[in-house]
């Protein structure tokens, strides 16, 4: 029936899957240009002193063509030129055919600050990403960051080799018969040819993945749902913000159970299959 469970997760799952996919990806593809040191341009202390020395000298040039146009302005009251300046038509004549000896020409001074202004801008926030990039390497140095340039490195490799069994599954029909804990470690127990319990430590194993996949999925759902309500919400808004990222999460939940049953043994995989419904 339309109102069944299966009917009803079947179409909470198309949107909820389709986030999953949507952040997976990005998560792909930012996490190692994160922590990979790969990923990391070479950055010296002489290259962040050039570029902070021509922060300072622009700051320096629009310093002294402010003060400049301030100069001129008082230069220009003091003269009387601003209250008593001639009004109409051939007053604005007369402004336009006359100058005044040693005066500036502010507007183009104007300009040239502006266009400094916002090289300035650029200047300070290129000196930003070289320190936060020169941090970086900093830290890549530390035993946590070579850590993370490992997993950066296998992950990497695990995802290329998800997408291309991912395609071939689609492409055949196929559907997973065997969690991937349990072929693992078939496959590491046949290779290294030892006694080992594979049914109970495939169980066991794959429940610490599972809980370990939920957990950080979900983390990583609500930073970003986070910064994405911190970054569009107001006073008049938030209330359906808050709703919408609710419905969201459920959905976003919902999917997680869906797609978790391939990391389960087969035998816990049929028990959500009877809840959810052949899905």
């Amino acid at each position: 029936g339309i109102l069944s469970i299966e009917q009803l997760i079947s179409r909470v799952g198309v949107i909820g899957v389709t986030l999953m996919a949507l952040l997976s990806g990005f998560g792909a593809v930012n996490c190692p240009y994160t922590y990979m040191s790969y990923f990391l341009r070479n950055v010296t202390d002489a290259d962040i002193l050039a570029l902070e020395r021509r922060l300072l000298q622009t700051m320096d040039m629009i310093v002294s063509k402010k003060k400049r146009i301030a100069v001129a302005h008082r230069t220009m009251f003091q003269r009387g030129e601003v209250h008593n300046r001639p009004s109409g038509f051939w007053g604005m004549i007369k402004s336009v055919t006359t100058s005044v000896p040693g005066s500036e020409n502010l507007s183009l001074i104007q300009q040239e600050v502006d266009a400094l202004e916002e090289l300035s801008r650029q200047l300070f926030l290129e000196t930003a990403d070289l320190h936060a990039t020169k941090e970086r390497i900093e830290y890549s140095k530390t035993f946590q960051g070579k850590y993370f340039n490992f997993l950066g490195y296998f992950f990497s490799i695990y995802c290329v080799w998800k997408i291309f069994m991912a395609t071939i599954n689609i492409v055949f029909d196929r559907v997973g018969k065997t969690d991937p804990v349990t072929r693992g470690i078939e496959i590491t127990v046949n290779y290294l040819g030892i006694q080992f319990d594979v049914k109970f430590w495939s169980q066991h194993i794959s429940f610490i993945l599972v809980g370990i996949i939920i957990v950080t999925s979900i983390r990583g759902l609500l930073i970003t749902l986070t910064k994405f309500f911190y970054a569009i919400s107001s006073s008049k808004s938030s209330n359906v913000i808050v709703l919408l990222l609710a419905q969201i999460m459920g959905m976003y939940f919902v999917s997680s159970v869906l797609l978790i049953r391939m990391s389960m043994p087969p035998e816990y995989r049929t028990i959500i299959t009877e809840v959810l419904g052949e899905l």
